[in-house]
């Protein structure tokens, strides 16, 4: 399904869904059921985020050349607890 736009003389601009090709000229106002002309628009294609389209990326970049390790990771540090009472308890 596409959204199409189509413009009303009294109540302005509305959105309608229809399979794609099959869009009609002219539809009925969901507001006066008058007939609304349809506007020809860009389509949207650029409707994602920038955080999106970057994770996009870098999942395509791993999928044909992944990052090569060459070296272990760092061990983690145990955190020291914020309060100090909670280092005088007993260990499991």
């Amino acid at each position: 399904m596409a959204v199409y736009v189509y413009r009303c003389l009294s109540h302005g601009r509305f959105d309608s869904a229809h399979p794609i090709g099959t869009a009609p000229s002219a539809v009925p106002c969901p507001h006066c059921s008058a007939s609304a002309a349809r506007v020809l628009t860009s389509p949207n294609l650029s409707s994602t985020s920038a955080a999106v389209t970057a994770m996009m990326d870098a999942h395509g970049r791993s999928q044909t050349a992944p990052a090569v390790t060459t070296r272990p990771p760092e061990p983690e540090r145990p955190s020291r607890p914020a309060d100090p009472r909670i280092a005088k308890l007993p260990r499991p």
